[in-house]
């Protein structure tokens, strides 16, 4: 039994606020006290060692190609710079060392930061690091100048022309290309394709880069699949020639190019065209972006300078129909 003080009008006397409140602090003192107490922090391992546990914990969560990849920055562009550093002594100045170092490979410096990015953040949650201390948090990108190629209406005829003439021994190769030409789809979207994902008037993917994605046909793209024979619902629309693996476009893309005279087009070039000729036509740039399955507006927003230049376009072909009209013209 515990006493307050005692009663009356003694010097030791407590009043009753008084006494409640001290009744109230001894509560809660032996409430606390009877609670676990906080963890110790965990020991750091080194960032060699933590790469490992991270990888067994978290990669299974990814798709197969994005652990392939991530794998690859791993073993050949974080480990050898950090290993022997402990995880949570990796600092921000450390990877700005980092990044200077890697100025002749931007782009590999840009494609490895996120995942040590991911690895920093598990650090925290396992208690390895102190919470919000993310070092790659706010590092910049190298700014990397991909050019957008798009095709011409010419070269769209020569391309055509070579494609009707095209007799390869994988009969898959031409109808996957004119799919990918008349979706504006992703490769791997085509080359993945199983049949039961086709549901006319579209293509409902339960997975691609950004999640499950509609893809709406138009008449030319459900005529390219019509012309197909339906094979079973797990099998692919586009198989290559002698398994039932997703077809290499890459690999007949090749000599295609080649016989058309577009040496320098690559297979992703011909979904840039599909937005461009998108915004050609008028077509919003929202509706492009769900059209292309752009998870964020950001993503159709690279496309806008060819938005201003058709709306310029427009603008002088107007104004010089005006200035005609009032016999005005330069």
């Amino acid at each position: 039994m515990v006493t307050l003080g005692s009663a009356g009008v003694a010097a030791g006397a407590l009043g009753a606020p008084a006494a409640r409140a001290a009744a109230r602090r001894l509560l809660i003192k032996a409430t606390l006290a009877d609670l676990p107490t906080a963890p110790e922090k965990l020991k750091a391992p080194l960032f060699a060692e933590f790469a490992e546990e991270f990888w067994l914990d978290y990669s299974p969560h990814w798709k197969p190609s994005t652990r392939d990849a991530s794998r690859a920055y791993i073993d050949k562009r974080l480990i050898p710079r950090f290993g022997a550093l402990s995880v949570d002594a990796i600092e921000r100045a450390d990877i700005n060392r980092w990044r200077d170092s890697m100025a002749d490979v931007g782009g590999a410096f840009n494609r490895s930061i996120p995942v040590l990015s991911v690895m920093m953040q598990y650090a925290e949650k396992l208690g390895y690091r102190e919470k919000n201390t993310n070092p790659c948090r706010g590092v910049s990108r190298f700014k990397r100048d991909l050019p957008e190629r798009y095709l011409s209406a010419d070269e769209y005829r020569r391309l055509g022309k070579v494609l009707a003439e095209h007799y390869g021994a994988n009969a898959f190769v031409v109808p996957a290309l004119l799919l990918l030409i008349y979706t504006g789809a992703r490769v791997s979207e085509i080359a993945t394709l199983r049949w039961r994902y086709v549901q006319f008037p579209r293509l409902a993917l339960p997975d691609s880069k950004t999640g499950p994605k509609t893809i709406y046909l138009n008449p030319q793209a459900i005529a390219v699949l019509d012309a197909l024979q339906r094979r079973g619902d797990d099998q692919l629309v586009f198989p290559a020639m002698y398994r039932e693996v997703p077809i290499n476009l890459g690999q007949h893309w090749e000599k295609i190019r080649r016989k058309a005279a577009l040496p320098d087009v690559r297979l992703h070039d011909l979904r840039h065209t599909f937005a461009s000729v998108a915004i050609a036509k008028g077509i919003p740039l929202a509706t492009i972006g769900k059209l292309l399955g752009h998870a964020l507006p950001e993503t159709t927003a690279r496309y806008a300078h060819l938005a201003d230049e058709v709306i310029s376009e427009s603008a002088d072909r107007i104004c010089s129909s005006l200035a005609n009209s009032m016999g005005m013209t330069a």
